[in-house]
């Protein structure tokens, strides 16, 4: 599959990360993600400054995780992040955490995201022109 707009973050596995018996806790799964999302987020123009000064926030609606493997303490995790669907009010990015020492997949998770004028909340309709910039297929 051709990724037109992808981006990998990398990241250590720390002691908050894991429970008592030093492996990844989901929560920590979703921190990641987060940082990655976030890095794609930027690519498609809204940085975390541009977004403070429009107001205007992708909002996390759902989130779908397939955890296949326990990341552990220590364990160096490549997060690989790419826009996957673009839909009339929504759009969806999609994620695989590999260990980085072996290529093993750790977790598989998508989601969907809807941006949102701040404050007041409301639901906007996604850029026209996203669908042709990244070759997205409704």
């Amino acid at each position: 599959m051709i990724r037109k707009l992808s981006v990998e973050t990398r990241e250590e596995v720390m002691f908050f990360d894991t429970d008592c018996g030093g492996v990844v806790h989901n929560l920590a799964y979703l921190r990641m993600i987060e940082t990655c999302r976030t890095r794609l987020a930027a690519k498609m123009g809204m940085d975390l400054r541009s977004m403070a000064e429009t107001q205007l926030f992708p909002v996390v609606v759902r989130t779908e995780v397939d955890y296949r493997c326990p990341g552990r303490l220590g364990d160096w995790l490549v997060i690989d992040g790419w826009l996957c669907e673009i839909e009339g009010a929504r759009f969806w990015c999609a994620f695989e955490m590999r260990r980085e020492s072996d290529g093993v997949v750790l977790v598989a998770a998508r989601q969907a995201l809807a941006l949102v004028q701040m404050p007041i909340g409301k639901p906007q309709r996604l850029p026209k022109e996203w669908k042709t910039k990244w070759g997205m297929l409704a």
